[in-house]
């Protein structure tokens, strides 16, 4: 935890007037940006990223039409074993964005603010493998881990019990609809859902 701060400072201190400066600014405002990668594997040491999707959530709306939908270059490494996870075939990736391309658009879109996700480290680390040697840093930004928030909402109230985290079953919990399984847009979008009923709505027993 400690080296984490001290890289964020160096960070920090070392972009603070180049372009991504913004990023390490303090964000005052209302909104979180809910975040969703689909890989070819899940190591986070080796994972190659296929699709990026991002969604904007505001107060209590989950901002569809400012979302990020990006579908990648094809991976050497996708295999049939990742395909039937996300169902993203090496032809759905013809004319696909370089890399570098696409993780600047997901910098500007983000932002400075905080980003949700469910698991959403995993995403992080590898998006920052690929993120700290092009740009020079990693993604400085809040994070929202949606599973942790679930947990704490559902033992305020039942101390004792340990509530299923899978996806599908929070999901179900909070009465929201899946948007595209297995689509980084359509997850991020399902996240962004659940967030807002867990801080507006009546939490299930």
């Amino acid at each position: 935890m400690v080296l984490k701060t001290i890289i964020k400072a160096t960070d920090r201190w070392t972009h603070r007037d180049g372009e991504f400066g913004f990023m390490f600014e303090p964000y005052t405002g209302e909104e979180c940006v809910s975040l969703d990668c689909e890989m070819t594997s899940l190591d986070p040491q080796s994972a190659e990223l296929v699709s990026i999707g991002a969604v904007k959530v505001r107060g209590s709306k989950v901002i569809t039409s400012d979302r990020l939908d990006i579908k990648l270059q094809r991976p050497e490494s996708l295999t049939g074993d990742s395909i039937k996870i996300h169902r993203i075939r090496g032809i759905d990736l013809h004319g696909g964005e370089v890399l570098g391309d696409a993780l600047q658009d997901l910098l500007y879109f983000i932002g400075n603010r905080p980003i949700l996700g469910y698991y959403i480290n995993f995403d992080i680390a590898v998006l920052n493998r690929h993120i700290r040697p092009r740009f020079g840093f990693s993604l400085p930004n809040k994070v929202i881990e949606l599973s942790h928030l679930y947990q704490h909402k559902i033992q305020q109230t039942n101390p004792e019990l340990q509530p299923d985290l899978h996806f599908e079953k929070i999901a179900g919990k909070l009465g929201v609809p899946i948007m595209g399984r297995h689509t980084a847009v359509g997850d991020a979008i399902t996240t962004g859902l659940m967030y807002v009923r867990l801080l507006q709505g009546k939490i299930p027993s």
